[in-house]
């Protein structure tokens, strides 16, 4: 039986009569969808046959949309009539307990200006939003951006925006609906990030195009130019589709500000995933609903603040000191679960403890990342007890200097084992239960900038950089499909103290000693510290780039390598201090 089978009628405050489409048993927990523009309750269609089996599924046609009535005013699309329309339809289909709301685009502005609003957060029992922010934290979020200096946020929002400005020209957005033009556009735009799928036909009419229209012109100007301080107590998780059209994710992530219980996830796919991606959005819904239901929801902070990473869930290895303990406490503040990893169990354990102090919570394991058996137990381990991460961070790696007559087959192999394959272990470990859970995700290797800057000192460990970097761009390519970006850290001289465990081949101890201690006054002279690299690194994270070159000299010597190879060439020639 189709869900829209079974109809049934709602009636808002000024008089219209609102489609309500229930499916499922009704004494389940309720989930009530919000479709957006210019869809109709159809959108919902193969999400809610996914969640009807387990929870009680309402959707609905918005006024204007379907077959649902329409206002004559444009006064009568105002976020506020909407979300009275919703708190309607959720008081007659779950009359004794909060609803589970789920929108999507327009849909999920009006949500938001629900689970919001004092008055009608008791009604709500979570929030899964998917490509529609609340139109005042973007309005915010863009008045912070420009009171720092930063009016990127305005040129980010306004390039993925600019068809907001053409639906408020007069007549033009109507003829283009009615002469086909818009619909082969937004044709175009339900195809972006999804070759190779089938394609699902949206079942729309020529009202749900026109009656649309009255949304932006009833809304926007007064919500972006005077907004509001909307918070609520409601979890709310945002799901941001990889290739989202029309929203940067920092617009969905500006939320975290304004909601203590918040999560943020990514969604491989476009714009229109409820249905092209019905699997991984039902998933996510039920993830939530059962976090909520179970009791399990974190407690709310007293003072929220933006925390980009909240709901994630990021292993990293190499945890136990360095750039890897740092990352693992820059990813534990911006609101990651940390799984820290290190052969070390104790500063792994201690890692973990520090970051549950600072974020939502931690656990460690001791692994070698050179032993490919054990990095698949632990893979295993973690989808297990934790699920599939968000963010994967390969840091894990050891240095040996020492020229390549000198350095050992052994020393080699060492090498080779820990900072290549241990690498490899984790992207093979971890790569393939992130495209299989279709929700995108960060891989994140550290290479070095010896990758590309050749010395006589230290060809093994440069050697098995320059792999690293190589593999980090295969693999990018590969994953890109997927909507997983992979990058390759690339540090530079930073004092994380792995000069004392640095080992020097084909010297005897005292000159080794000796090396340490002229390396370990050029890093500490060099000052760069583990905790401004992390910073870099997770901030990056949200963008993934493909190279991410930390220091000055990293930079330099990147630029370097593509202006004046020649140059790098003759500089390895030189017999550095160390030797």
């Amino acid at each position: 039986m189709s869900i829209h089978d079974n109809v049934q009628y709602v009636w808002t405050a000024d008089g219209l009569r609102l489609a309500v489409y229930p499916h499922g048993d009704p004494a389940a927990p309720t989930v009530l969808c919000v479709h957006g523009y210019p869809d109709n309750a159809s959108i919902w269609d193969a999400v809610a046959e996914r969640l009807a089996d387990r929870y009680h599924v309402v959707t609905y046609d918005v006024r204007g949309a379907g077959a649902s009535t329409a206002p004559r005013e444009r006064s009568g699309y105002r976020m506020e009539r909407l979300a009275d329309d919703l708190v309607r339809v959720a008081d007659a289909v779950s009359p004794d307990q909060p609803v589970h709301l789920l929108a999507h685009d327009w849909g999920s502005l009006q949500s938001w200006h629900a689970v919001t609003d004092e008055r009608h957060a008791s009604r709500f029992a979570s929030y899964t939003s998917i490509s529609g922010p609340c139109l005042d934290h973007v309005a915010h979020w863009i008045r912070s951006g420009l009171r720092s200096g930063n009016p990127g946020r305005l040129l980010s929002q306004s390039a993925h925006s600019t068809y907001i400005g053409f639906f408020h020209l007069p007549v033009l957005p109507e003829l283009s609906w009615l002469t086909g033009i818009g619909g082969l556009v937004v044709g175009a735009a339900e195809r972006v990030g999804e070759s190779g799928r089938p394609r699902v036909r949206a079942r729309r009419g020529m009202r749900d195009f026109l009656n649309g229209l009255n949304l932006y012109r009833a809304n926007m100007r007064d919500h972006l130019r005077a907004p509001g301080r909307r918070r609520t107590s409601v979890p709310v998780q945002v799901l941001a589709p990889t290739r989202e059209a029309f929203m940067p994710d920092g617009a969905q992530t500006a939320a975290a500000e304004w909601v203590p219980d918040f999560r943020f996830h990514r969604l491989n796919g476009g714009h229109w995933a409820p249905r092209t991606r019905p699997d991984v959005v039902a998933r996510r819904v039920c993830e939530l609903i059962e976090e909520v239901e179970g009791g399990r929801a974190p407690a709310t902070r007293a003072t929220p603040r933006p925390r980009r990473f909240a709901g994630q869930l990021a292993v990293v290895t190499g945890a136990g000191g360095g750039i890897g303990r740092a990352t693992a406490f820059e990813l534990a503040e911006q609101g990651a679960r940390i799984i820290a990893v290190d052969i070390n169990e104790e500063t792994a354990a201690r890692t973990a403890e520090l970051a549950a102090l600072l974020g939502p919570g931690a656990a460690s394991y001791r692994l070698d990342v050179a032993d490919g058996t054990a990095m698949d137990r632990f893979a295993k381990w973690v989808r297990s007890e934790h699920g599939v991460p968000d963010v994967v961070v390969n840091n894990a790696g050891i240095g040996i200097g020492g020229s390549f007559i000198g350095t050992t087959p052994a020393d080699w192999e060492r090498a080779i084992d820990v900072n290549l394959w241990g690498v490899i272990h984790g992207c093979r470990a971890f790569a393939p239960m992130m495209v299989e859970n279709g929700g995108g995700g960060r891989i994140v290797n550290t290479a070095s900038a010896a990758a590309y800057l050749p010395s006589r000192a230290y060809p093994a460990y440069a050697t098995t950089k320059a792999a690293v970097l190589m593999l980090s761009r295969c693999l990018r390519g590969e994953l890109a499909g997927h909507g997983i970006k992979v990058t390759a850290v690339c540090p530079g001289l930073i004092n994380t103290g792995i000069i004392a465990a640095t080992h020097f081949a084909g010297t005897d101890d005292s000159t080794a000693t000796a090396a340490r201690e002229r390396l370990a006054r050029l890093y500490q002279l060099r000052g760069y510290t583990p905790e401004r690299a992390a910073r870099r690194i997770v901030t990056a994270i949200d963008r993934g780039p493909e190279l991410l070159p930390i220091t000055s000299e990293a930079h330099g010597g990147l630029l370097l390598s593509r202006l004046a190879p020649a140059v790098l060439r003759a500089t390895a020639r030189v017999a550095p201090p160390i030797e």
